[in-house]
């Protein structure tokens, strides 16, 4: 029998932390240990990117801060900071933006609030407010077959931001994506979270993306994905071509890397 638990508090530890992981791992049946044994405190605001290679446990990770799936030994906190709508504190953008073939953007977004038996002009609202913050107002009536990669992945992040959540979950959001569609999106992922100042954890195979987005990339070592570095980034949040074509970032990227390599040459970096 597992002895994990999951909990909710208004503060996990009193320290203003929006998630926190203590004594972590995650252990398939068939697939053996995935995760930890993971420390890991995520403050309120923060913008933290998970960086590691394939299989490292970083998309578990996100599973579980979600709720989604449960730890097998250890706590994960997660920080809620509206109980009375604390089934919605969370927001999930996956890989795949998963849009509903048959119907409009506007009722793609508003699946959520349907969930939640929001009200239709209060979901209106709402919705016209997510589309108008991705840039998609203008498309509420289109159909996904009518949009580019990078529109349908703007549907799923308003369909995120929908239910105004606290904590912003995105699971390599702009990794199918072309490098010019994917360093717009970044730059509007960066003004979205200075305007509305959610905590965003981003999983990246990247480690360009990885320091160019996050306040702090934690490095994960191989499976099973443990801390191996927790760098932080210090550059102003007005970044733009001129962070991107600096001395810092390109300094930023080799101590990222330098970090990253035993991942991926079978050594621990612990």
């Amino acid at each position: 029998m597992s002895n994990a638990a999951a909990s909710s508090a208004a503060d996990p530890d009193q320290r203003g932390l929006a998630v926190a992981f203590r004594g972590v791992t995650k252990t398939f049946e068939r697939g053996g240990m995935a995760l930890g044994p993971l420390d890991l405190d995520v403050e309120a605001g923060d913008f933290v990117a998970l960086l590691g290679p394939s299989g490292c446990g970083k998309s578990t990770a996100l599973r579980l801060i979600a709720g989604l799936s449960m730890p097998s030994t250890g706590e994960v906190k997660v920080s809620r900071q509206h109980e009375e709508r604390a089934r919605h504190a969370i927001g999930f953008v996956f890989q795949e933006p998963t849009l509903m073939p048959w119907t409009s953007v506007r009722e793609n977004v508003r699946l959520p609030l349907r969930l939640a038996h929001v009200g239709k002009a209060d979901a209106d609202a709402r919705i016209a407010e997510a589309l108008t913050r991705v840039g998609l107002a203008e498309f509420a009536d289109a159909f996904p077959r009518e949009l580019s990669g990078g529109m349908k992945m703007r549907v799923s992040l308003a369909r995120a931001l929908v239910t105004d959540p606290d904590i912003l979950l995105m699971d390599e959001p702009f990794a199918a994506l072309d490098e010019i569609t994917r360093f717009r999106l970044n730059d509007d992922l960066l003004s979205l979270w200075r305007n509305l100042r959610k905590t965003v954890i981003f999983v990246t195979h990247s480690v360009f993306e990885s320091v160019y987005l996050s306040q702090r990339v934690v490095v994960m070592t191989a499976r099973p994905g443990r801390i191996g570095a927790d760098i932080r980034i210090e550059a102003a949040e007005s970044r733009g071509e001129t962070f991107r074509m600096s001395l810092d970032y390109a300094e930023y990227c080799r101590r990222v890397s330098q970090a990253l390599a035993p991942a991926y040459s079978g050594q621990s970096a612990l």
